[in-house]
């Protein structure tokens, strides 16, 4: 029943953000004003359930509304709204991410995680323990790959080494992963 929620809400967020990208075609400042606010609001939630409390969403959701702005005369009104706008988020992330030369902190305090219930929390604890149990070096190059997206060959060249050497560490992450859920299964 949730998944056909979310499906209606995608579709009554995909007609009116095509229909205010067109309003706002045509010259109406007011749909524009309102579809970045709604396209405010989804990305930062997106990016606060995908990554924690990252601290870059902020900059993230600047760049991706930017990159909206720059690229709104692309957005074709026959074709679907939120493949295109994700698209663009996306990649600005990505940019975000490589422009940072920070580390990413995934240990992240978990405070102020809203619409979580008890068992995608506890899934979510487990999932941070888990983490924990790996090297700071095998943990980061899991989180800028399986959560940020990026490919070995954009880790490789933010971390300043071999590609060969991110998708080493990235093996031995996940194996130690699958050792420590084998011997310690939480779920049946």
């Amino acid at each position: 029943m949730q998944d056909s929620d979310q499906t209606t809400r995608w579709q009554a967020d995909e007609a009116r953000w095509s229909e205010l990208m067109a309003a706002s075609h045509r010259g109406d400042k007011v749909a524009y004003a309102q579809l970045l606010s709604e396209l405010t609001d989804a990305l930062t939630g997106y990016l606060h359930k995908q990554f924690g409390q990252f601290e870059l969403v902020e900059d993230c959701v600047q760049e991706c509304l930017l990159a909206v702005h720059r690229a709104r005369h692309t957005y074709d009104p026959q074709r679907a709204f939120r493949p295109w706008f994700f698209t663009i988020a996306r990649h600005k992330t990505i940019d975000v991410l490589r422009q940072s030369n920070r580390h990413i902190n995934i240990d992240a305090p978990l405070e102020d995680v809203d619409d979580v219930s008890a068992d995608g929390f506890n899934r979510l604890l487990d999932g941070a323990k888990m983490m924990l149990r790996l090297s700071a070096d095998h943990r980061e190059v899991l989180v800028m790959t399986k959560y940020f997206g990026l490919t070995t060959l954009e880790v490789a060249e933010s971390l300043g080494i071999s590609e060969s050497a991110v998708k080493a560490r990235l093996r031995r992450g996940l194996k130690k992963i699958q050792e420590v859920w084998d011997a310690e299964s939480i779920y049946p």
